[in-house]
C-alpha cells in the first residue's frame, strides 16, 4: 500500500513539474525571429504584459520569477530586441536585459553637431573614427532634433544620413512655404538656428524672429551672442559665457563684427524655430535682452535698450 501511495505521489509531482516547466517554455515550436521594441518610459510591468499579450511568453509569473532569481528586476531598458516565440522564458529575459540590437538616442533642439556626436557616440560606443565620419558627413543645421532608435552597429555616416533624411522629411512643407515667401532655404535654417539659441522658450520665438528680420532688412548688424559662442565653442564648453573682449573675435560667425547673417547655421533648430522665421511677429522692436530669470525685454531704440541693460542687467551684477 505504501509503495502505491509513493508511486502516486511521484506521478503527481511529475505532472506538477511538467506543468510548471511548461510555463517556462516558448508558446511556439518554430524559431522565427521578431522585432520587439520597448518605447522610452515604458514600465517593466507593461513590458511583461506585452510579452504575454503578443504571445512571446505563456506566463507573466514565470517571467517575473526568472527576473527575480537572476537579479534582473528593473534592468530591462528601452530599445529594440530580436526575440522568438519559441524561446524559453529565461532566454527572452536574457535578451531583454543583456542583448539589445537597437538603442534610443534623444537629440534635443539647439545642439551643434559636435554635441550631437557626443550623445550618439556614448550610446553606440563609437571609436574616434566613427565620430570623425559623422562630423565629415553631418551638415550643421540639417540634423533633425528627434528621438531616434539606432542600430548599435550603425556607422557615423549612417547616423548622419538618417538624421538628414528625417530633416528633409519633416521640413519639406516648410521649405515649400519658404519658396512661396521668397525666402531661401539656407537663409531660413540659418535664421532658425539663431532663434533656437536665443529664445528662452517657444512662445517668444516669433518675437525674436521678428526682431532679427527687422535688423537684417535694415542692414543692421545682428549682434547676437549665440553666434560669438558658436565661434568660440570648444570641446567641454561648446556654448561659453561671453566676456566683453569676446565680441572682437575675428570670425565670420561674429555678428557683432560682420553685417548680415552668419555663413551657416550655428545649431540644429527644431520645427518651432523654423516656423517662427517663416511667420515672425510683426513688431517695431529692434533690440532685446533676457534678465536673470529668462524674461525677455524688447526695445524699439538703442536708448531704450540701454535703459533695459541698466535696469535688468547692471543692477543685478
Amino acid at each position: 500500500m505504501k509503495k502505491t501511495y509513493f508511486l502516486i505521489l511521484l506521478f503527481i509531482i511529475g505532472i506538477f513539474t511538467s506543468a510548471l516547466y511548461f510555463q517556462f517554455t516558448g508558446p511556439e515550436k518554430k524559431f522565427v525571429v521578431e522585432r520587439f521594441v520597448i518605447e522610452m518610459g515604458t514600465p517593466e510591468e507593461k513590458v511583461i504584459q506585452r510579452l504575454k499579450e503578443e504571445g512571446f511568453i505563456k506566463s507573466e509569473l514565470a517571467f517575473k520569477f526568472v527576473l527575480r532569481i537572476k537579479n534582473w528586476q528593473g534592468k530591462i531598458e528601452p530599445g529594440g530586441y530580436k526575440i522568438s516565440k519559441s524561446m524559453k522564458v529565461w532566454e527572452i529575459a536574457d535578451v531583454l536585459v543583456n542583448r539589445p540590437y537597437q538603442k534610443w538616442v534623444m537629440i534635443p533642439e539647439g545642439l551643434r553637431r559636435e554635441e550631437i556626436v557626443e550623445k550618439v557616440a556614448k550610446v553606440l560606443n563609437w571609436a574616434e573614427k566613427e565620430k570623425k565620419d559623422f562630423l565629415n558627413e553631418a551638415k550643421e543645421g540639417y540634423l533633425f532634433p528627434d528621438t531616434y532608435l539606432l542600430n548599435l552597429d550603425y556607422t557615423g555616416k549612417q547616423v548622419a544620413k538618417r538624421m538628414e533624411s528625417r530633416f528633409n522629411e519633416k521640413v519639406a512643407d516648410l521649405f515649400k512655404e519658404a519658396r512661396e515667401k521668397n525666402i531661401r532655404n539656407d537663409t531660413l535654417i540659418i535664421l532658425a538656428s539663431l532663434v533656437q539659441r536665443e529664445a528662452a522658450n517657444e512662445k517668444e520665438m516669433p518675437l525674436i524672429a521678428g526682431i532679427i528680420w527687422n535688423r537684417l532688412l535694415k542692414g543692421m548688424k545682428l549682434e547676437i551672442d549665440a553666434t560669438v559662442q558658436y565661434a568660440l565653442g570648444k570641446e567641454g564648453n561648446w556654448w561659453p559665457k561671453i566676456k566683453p573682449e569676446d565680441y572682437k573675435v575675428n570670425s565670420p560667425y561674429n555678428t557683432y563684427l560682420y553685417k548680415g547673417k552668419p555663413p551657416a547655421p550655428i545649431c540644429n533648430p527644431g520645427i518651432s524655430a523654423i516656423k517662427a522665421v517663416l511667420n515672425p511677429e510683426e513688431t517695431e522692436y529692434l533690440y532685446y535682452l533676457h534678465d536673470e530669470k529668462g524674461q525677455i525685454h524688447p526695445a524699439r531704440t538703442y536708448e531704450e535698450h540701454l535703459l533695459n541693460i541698466e535696469k535688468y542687467l547692471k543692477e543685478k551684477q
